[in-house]
Order: C-alpha cells, then sequence, then structure tokens
C-alpha cells in the first residue's frame, strides 16, 4: 500500500511538472507571438527591425530593444526614434509582464489600442511624438501600475477621460499638443503622486478645477494655448508660481497673476462644475474583455467556484513560473553560463549607463527612460538640496548657474531621445568610456550638442564635480565653445553638457586633403584663412590661461586640431575646455593616449607627470605646424624641419601663401615645441608675434 502510494505521489508530481513546462512553453510561444505580430504592425516595411525574426530568443539579445525580467518575461520594449511608420496592435497586450513600453518619437498612426488595459503591470506609456489619432482610451483608467504615461504631440482627440483620476500611482500626465476637447476632468486631482501636468495646446474649455491646487506633490501645470474661461484658483498660483503657465486662454481671470485680468462675479463660478463626465462618481472601469457591471449579485455557490478556481489557477502559476526559471537556467547553461550585469571593469567608466547599471526598486528590466523623467534625485543644482547647493559649489543667487540649469526633458527632446540619427561621435570603451556626443535642436530652434557622460565617468565628489561645472559656465570668450546649460539624475546615472552647435566640424578634417577634392577645390583652406585660424586658436588658448575676475587661470590639457571646432566662416573655437574637472583621473589619462600618438603631447609630462601652460604652448606649435603642411602627421623638432619652407607649406596651396609669413609661423612653431618647457613662449607673447602678421 505505502508503494502504491508514493507511486501515485510521484506520478501526481510528475504530471505537475508536465503542465507547469506546458504552461511555460506556451507562455513563452504567446510572447513570441505577440513580439512577431508587434514587428509586423509595427514595421510593415520589414526593414527597421530585421532582428526581430522567428526562431530568435528575445531575452538571449536577439530582438533589438527587448528586455526581459529575471523569470524570462519581456519587460520593456524599447524602440524610440527608429524611424517606425506603422501602428500599435491589440497584440502588444499578449506581454502580460509588460513594464516599460517606449515607442516616442516615431511616425505611428492609427488609433492606441484600448487593450493596453490588459497590462496591468505596465508602469510606463511612452507614445508621445508619433501621428496617433482619435480618442484616448477610458480603459487605461484600470492600469493601476502606470506612472508615466506620455501621449504628447499626436493627433489624439474627443475629451481627457475622467478615469484617468484611478491612476493613483500617476506622477506624469503629458497630453500636450494634441486635438483635445471638453473640460478638465476634476477627478485629476485626486491623484495623490501626480508631479506634472500638461494639458497645453490644446483645444479645452471650462475652468481649471480647484481640486488640481490640492495636490501634495504637483510641481508644474500648463494650461497654455487652451479656450479656458473663469477665476484660476488662487491657491494653485501661490503654490506653483513659475511652475503655473497660463498664457493664451484670454477668458481666464485671477489675482496676483500679470498676464490675468481681475476677476468679475461672473467669472466666480464652480471651478468644478465643468466636466465631460459625471463628476464625483469614480467611474467603474473593466478590462477589455470584461463582464458587465449590472444584475443580480453571484450567488455563494458561484463565488466559491471562483474560489476554487483562483486558487487551482494560481497553484498552475507558481508551477509554471518555476518551470520556465529551470528552463531558463537550463539554457543559460547550455549557451556557456548566465549573464551576469555589467560592470565598471578596472574602474573605468562606461558608456551604457543608461540602461545596463540604473537599478531600482521598483522594476530591473525596464528603460532608465523610466525613472529619469523630471527626476531630480542627482540633480545637485537643485534647490530642493540642503541651503540651495551652498557649500556644493552654486547657490540660489548664482544667477549664471540658474540660467545655464536645463531640464532632462528637454535635453531628451532636443537629441529625439539620443537618435542614432543625431550621434555626432562616441568613444568606446578603448578610449575610457567617455559617452557619445549627439546633435540635437532645442525649443527654441537653437541647435545644440549634447556630450552625455556616464557617472561613474565624473567625479564622485559632487563639490569637485560642482566646482567644475562652475568653471565650465564660467568660461565665455569668441574662440571657446560656450556650454548652453546642463543636468545631472541619479535616476539616470547620467550627466549632460550642453554646447552650442559648431556647424563645419573639426580642424582635422580639413588636414590631410587628397587630389581629387583638392583639384575640386573642397576642404582646401585659403592661406588668409590658416593665419586667422591660427590667431583664433591663439586668443582661445590665451584667454584659458589668463585669470580674470570672472574666471581662474585655465589649462586645456589636450589640445589638438580635433578640439578645434570651426564654424561657417571658419572661425575657430576650441572645444573640451575644463573636462577635466569633471571626469574621473584614469579617464583623463586614457583620453591623452591619443594626443601622445598624434604628437601633441609634451616631453616632460613624461617626466614630471604634470601639466602647465607651456604642454598646452607646445601643443599649439604642432597645430602651426599641422596647419602649414596640411596634414595631421608632422615634424616636431628643429632637425626635422625642413630648410626651404616650400617643403614644408601644404602643396594644395599651388603657391598661393605668403613666404615671409609661412617662414615666420614656422619659427613660432619651432619656439612652441622646443625641448625646455621654460624656453617656450607665453601665449600672451605668441599673441604679439602673431600680432605682425
Amino acid at each position: 500500500m505505502a508503494s502504491a502510494r508514493l507511486t501515485a505521489a510521484a506520478l501526481s508530481l510528475l504530471l505537475l511538472l508536465v503542465l507547469a513546462l506546458g504552461a511555460a512553453r506556451a507562455a513563452d510561444e504567446g510572447e513570441a507571438r505577440a513580439l512577431l505580430a508587434l514587428r509586423t504592425a509595427l514595421d510593415p516595411t520589414g526593414r527597421l527591425l530585421p532582428s526581430w525574426a522567428p526562431g530568435r530568443d528575445p531575452c538571449g539579445g536577439g530582438f533589438e530593444g527587448v528586455a526581459c525580467d529575471a523569470r524570462g518575461a519581456v519587460a520593456n520594449v524599447s524602440l524610440q526614434g527608429k524611424g517606425l511608420a506603422g501602428t500599435l496592435p491589440p497584440a502588444v497586450a499578449g506581454l502580460r509582464a509588460l513594464a516599460g513600453l517606449y515607442l516616442h518619437y516615431n511616425a505611428l498612426r492609427g488609433a492606441v489600442p484600448r487593450e493596453l488595459a490588459a497590462l496591468r503591470g505596465l508602469t510606463d506609456l511612452y507614445l508621445n511624438v508619433n501621428n496617433l489619432s482619435g480618442p484616448i482610451p477610458p480603459e487605461l483608467g484600470a492600469m493601476a501600475s502606470l506612472q508615466v504615461v506620455q501621449l504628447c504631440y499626436n493627433q489624439l482627440t474627443g475629451s481627457v477621460p475622467t478615469q484617468l483620476g484611478n491612476l493613483t500611482r500617476l506622477t506624469v500626465l503629458a497630453l500636450q499638443s494634441n486635438r483635445l476637447t471638453g473640460a478638465i476632468p476634476a477627478s485629476l486631482g485626486g491623484l495623490p503622486l501626480l508631479a506634472r501636468l500638461d494639458l497645453s495646446f490644446n483645444s479645452l474649455f471650462g475652468s481649471i478645477p480647484v481640486r488640481l491646487a490640492q495636490l501634495p506633490r504637483l510641481v508644474a501645470l500648463d494650461v497654455r494655448n487652451n479656450s479656458l474661461t473663469g477665476s484660476v484658483p488662487a491657491e494653485l498660483a501661490a503654490r506653483l508660481q513659475a511652475g503655473f503657465h497660463y498664457g493664451n486662454n484670454t477668458d481666464l481671470c485671477g489675482a496676483g497673476l500679470p498676464a490675468l485680468r481681475p476677476c468679475t462675479p461672473a467669472d466666480l463660478i464652480d471651478p468644478d462644475r465643468p466636466q465631460p463626465f459625471s463628476a464625483g462618481i469614480a467611474p467603474q472601469v473593466t478590462a477589455p474583455g470584461g463582464g458587465g457591471g449590472h444584475g443580480r449579485a453571484p450567488s455563494t455557490k458561484a463565488l466559491a467556484a471562483v474560489v476554487v478556481v483562483a486558487v487551482a489557477l494560481l497553484a498552475a502559476t507558481e508551477a509554471g513560473l518555476l518551470a520556465l526559471s529551470w528552463r531558463r537556467w537550463r539554457m543559460q547553461r547550455v549557451a556557456g553560463g548566465s549573464p551576469s550585469p555589467p560592470t565598471v571593469a578596472g574602474g573605468r567608466c562606461s558608456t551604457e549607463t543608461a540602461a545596463a547599471k540604473a537599478s531600482s526598486a521598483r522594476k530591473s528590466a525596464s528603460s532608465a527612460l523610466a525613472s529619469l523623467e523630471y527626476s531630480n534625485a542627482w540633480d545637485p543644482l537643485a534647490d530642493a538640496r540642503g541651503g540651495g547647493g551652498a557649500g556644493l559649489g552654486f547657490s540660489s543667487q548664482d544667477v549664471l548657474a540658474q540660467s545655464l540649469r536645463i531640464s532632462t526633458e528637454e535635453v531628451e527632446s532636443a537629441t529625439r531621445y539620443f537618435s542614432e540619427l543625431n550621434l555626432l561621435g562616441r568613444r568606446g570603451k578603448k578610449a575610457g568610456g567617455l559617452a557619445a556626443t549627439y546633435r540635437g535642436t532645442l525649443r527654441d530652434g537653437t541647435p545644440v550638442a549634447v556630450k552625455r557622460l556616464g557617472k561613474t565617468c565624473c567625479r564622485q565628489e559632487e563639490a569637485e564635480f560642482l566646482r567644475g561645472l562652475r568653471l565650465l559656465a564660467e568660461l565665455r570668450h569668441d574662440n571657446v565653445v560656450a556650454l548652453r546649460g546642463f543636468c545631472c539624475s541619479r535616476a539616470r546615472g547620467e550627466c549632460f553638457l550642453v554646447y552650442d552647435f559648431v556647424p563645419n566640424s573639426s580642424l582635422s578634417q580639413f588636414l590631410d586633403v587628397d587630389a581629387d577634392n583638392a583639384a575640386a577645390g573642397h576642404r582646401v583652406l585659403e592661406w588668409s584663412t590658416r593665419i586667422s585660424i591660427i590667431k583664433g586658436i591663439a586668443r582661445g588658448i590665451e584667454y584659458l590661461h589668463s585669470a580674470r575676475p570672472s574666471k581662474p587661470a585655465l589649462v586645456h590639457q589636450n589640445i589638438s586640431a580635433d578640439k578645434v571646432l570651426l564654424d561657417y566662416a571658419y572661425r575657430p573655437l576650441i572645444s573640451g575646455c575644463g573636462l577635466h574637472k569633471l571626469l574621473v583621473d584614469d579617464l583623463v589619462f586614457s583620453t591623452l593616449k591619443a594626443s601622445a600618438a598624434m604628437g601633441y603631447l609634451a616631453p616632460e609630462y613624461t617626466t614630471v607627470g604634470r601639466f602647465s601652460e607651456k604642454s598646452d604652448v607646445y601643443a599649439f606649435g604642432v597645430i602651426v605646424l599641422q596647419v602649414l603642411a596640411g596634414k595631421r602627421k608632422v615634424a616636431v623638432t628643429t632637425a626635422q624641419l625642413p630648410g626651404d619652407v616650400e617643403e614644408l607649406v601644404d602643396g594644395n596651396l599651388r603657391g598661393s601663401y605668403s613666404a615671409a609669413e609661412a617662414t615666420k609661423l614656422a619659427e613660432i612653431a619651432v619656439a612652441c615645441t622646443g625641448e625646455d618647457p621654460d624656453q617656450r613662449p607665453t601665449m600672451a607673447e605668441l599673441l604679439q608675434e602673431l600680432g605682425t602678421l
């Protein structure tokens, strides 16, 4: 009898295991089908997502932009800025464990599918900057986990659903620049965590609900360019101050707001009255496919049956997850071991901090875009830090520093969420991990270059880091690339430096011009332009070396032809000034290898290991030789310089230059590149010499 019972128990266990494996296999197949259906709808051309192919493992890195959680379920789809021009299909609801959906900055059309409501674990929904149309599905109000909803810059119509007032975890609701009508739902005033609400550039009418002024965490409300009427709640204007934007609503009135007219008795109506639905009633929202909410109450037997079924389903689910984890572990073992999280090798920084290193309690596999939106966590410039940043290099009265602050949201918008199409250059891990540089456009149309630094690349002492930022903020000269703004985010683990964009590339692009381009006159600098460039570089370096009331003396340390940028008028601007004040030492040292290989590094550095102003003078002498010769690789000792200056000057000039000026420049270059730093001239002395040309 005992053996029979053991046999029965073993058979039962085996049956459960088979059922669990079957459930895991079905879950895998279901997600694969959902992903392939998503690919077909998002990319009807079939050219933009070639890695999404049948037979590949989505969780093994085979699907671009897909990340999985620890259980092997798809948790994140990040395809922002890919040029997708299809639709978002209902099949996305098949990704049951999805936590983040990032499809912004594409050209998606069609409606927002109501089936999204089935994704009960979704925290971040980014569908902004597309061509989506139709109404906002009220079913979104059933997605209790939602924290960020970005639907702005589309063509959505209809009213703002009152059901969105059920999203008690929501922190950001961005619906601006659509075609929405109706009133602002008072139910939005019941969102305890809402920090930012943007409803601007729509056709909303009615008054601003007074309940919005009672939101405990609201810091920004934007209702510009609508048709709102009535009085602005006084508490709202007093609390938000600069965070409240209300322009171009001609029928609004209020006290203490200079752009608004005073209110009359006719304006003082109940601000919560205008509603597209009944006010004060929390609507009951069911997910797609749910049953109706009317009829008789269920019987006791029916409730008991439901409980039994629920318990059975829960047990099967737990067994399925256990089997799925075991199967994933086995697959990883066969493939050569389970993947380990990215680390910083040898203390060097990594460029992949945005998604690979970000680790948060609310989800481990979702994109860092989820937690960085409007994040102030590692913004050492934030006034919320004790004393407004006093003791960290900035104060609330520091007008220059405050004027250069820029939001992470604007940086993302400017670069189209760091689209590969805007990538200007990137240094890989062999170069020390210095992050990429992107071209971008600010909202006012100003072109910029955004340098993206991982937090591990930056000095970890915030006071030291901020002193370096302040120095960069103070650098202002016609021949130095100006810093326009900066922001940092501990949630993202990155810092962004926003510079003026210089359109004509670097000086190095005008060296080593081949015969074909030279014959056509392409990229061959005229002699007068070369003189002007050399003088401009000298003025920029002299400015850095000089101590002024607005800035201390600064040694660049890494001047090269790559660091000299040219605008449309071929005015030189020195880039990278002061970056060594922000970056960790090992990264600074690693970037010097390229300088040493090209001959820019002064010989005394190898003996004393220190930089001085004369180190920059040496690099300047090398650049003078490069401009004269039109080549990257030049001789830097007197013994190697040709006796006849004609042999040194770029042959592409075809004799169109001044021999006397060329001789003078060659002499300056020789003086700058002398072995003894004490014998080299200062930049002030060089400016006097160049003034005679």
